[in-house]
């Protein structure tokens, strides 16, 4: 099969012929419709996770059909149309038995552990704990979306921020999981502050529901406050940098609540811990979301709620994608891999 490859940490990235993935075991291989092209794609390449060998194919968000099923699967067919989340829990153990498999301590995470889906086919373990059907009326570039952006910026506002309605907002980074933090925090009944270095991502975010947008910039945190009368209920810093995870901390209001989603690469940040104690703020991480929490957000987006589709702005071949896994910012809104394209 034809596959995007890179032989070295930060080096080229090709299309090359490799050997097609064989379904594992309890596992299947699923046949890439649309692969989205994600910042943390960037962290892999770059050498930032220790769970890469080389050579390596990138690719973690996808959407397609089952091309073959292993030995020990139950629930899934050749044919059925599917999506995963980005972390596949080993679907044995305790946190995957609770619905925690995103935190599952035997994880698989395609385009990390193991050849990912920028490529015509691959393999997912545990399928019947980590599959989840699509509805009819998704598009595969949409649902592509909903592995990794959507999925994580819906559970760490819905689950770890405990978002209500009429909360303010504050979202650090207005790339992919940051407007999808933007659509889903609307959905859910709250107000968005967006704040970005790139004015084109903050239109974006407008467009997509966001009140107000903020320049990145030494003032940025006091427009914010200024802008949620006083500090955010909930930050989320989807950028993943020491300025933007303090800066999310001190835009936030007494009894606040930071999220952490944006992947830290380098000396981890010196968060104002002074005031998470004075205030009493809480900081919480967020990594994904399992298969068994995906019907909420599925329903939302089949009722038009969200909208996925409105963030997916380019479609690429495999020749293309190559040139913009490794770019520090492919553009606003989100790229998709279609690996049926040269």
């Amino acid at each position: 099969m034809r596959a995007l490859v890179y032989d070295r940490f930060g080096g080229p990235i090709v299309v090359r012929d490799v050997p097609e993935p064989v379904a594992p075991s309890g596992g299947v291989v699923v046949r890439v419709a649309a692969s989205g092209l994600c910042r943390s794609d960037r962290h892999a390449w770059a050498g930032h996770d220790d769970s890469v060998t080389l050579p390596h194919v990138p690719g973690h968000e996808l959407a397609g059909t089952i091309a073959s099923v292993g030995e020990g699967v139950t629930a899934w067919h050749v044919g059925d149309r599917v999506t995963v989340p980005f972390v596949h829990g080993c679907g044995t153990c305790a946190w995957c038995l609770a619905g925690h498999a995103q935190v599952c301590p035997d994880q698989t995470q395609p385009g990390f552990t193991h050849p990912g889906s920028h490529a015509e086919l691959v393999a997912v373990r545990a399928a019947d704990a980590n599959l989840v059907a699509l509805p009819e009326g998704i598009d595969d570039a949409a649902a592509a979306s909903l592995g990794c952006r959507f999925a994580t910026a819906f559970r760490a506002l819905s689950a770890r921020a405990r978002l209500q309605p009429g909360e303010q907002v504050a979202v650090w980074g207005a790339g992919g999981v940051g407007l999808s933090a933007v659509m889903i925090a609307r959905a859910l009944g709250a107000s968005v502050v967006a704040v970005d270095r790139s004015e084109d991502a903050l239109a974006l975010a407008l467009e997509l529901g966001a009140e107000h947008a903020v320049l990145a910039g030494p003032e940025a945190v006091a427009e914010v406050v200024e802008r949620t009368h006083g500090g955010a209920h909930v930050s989320l810093d989807a950028v993943g940098s020491a300025e933007t995870a303090t800066s999310s901390v001190r835009s936030l209001r007494r009894l606040g609540r930071h999220v952490q989603v944006g992947l830290l690469a380098g000396a981890p940040p010196a968060l104002p811990l002074d005031r998470v104690i004075g205030w009493e703020l809480e900081v919480l991480g967020s990594h994904g979301m399992s298969a068994r929490d995906y019907p909420r957000l599925l329903d939302l987006v089949v009722h038009g709620a969200l909208r996925p589709d409105l963030l997916v702005r380019r479609t690429v071949g495999l020749a293309e994608a190559a040139t913009l896994v490794g770019a520090d910012a492919p553009g606003a809104g989100i790229t998709v891999l279609d690996p049926r394209r040269g």
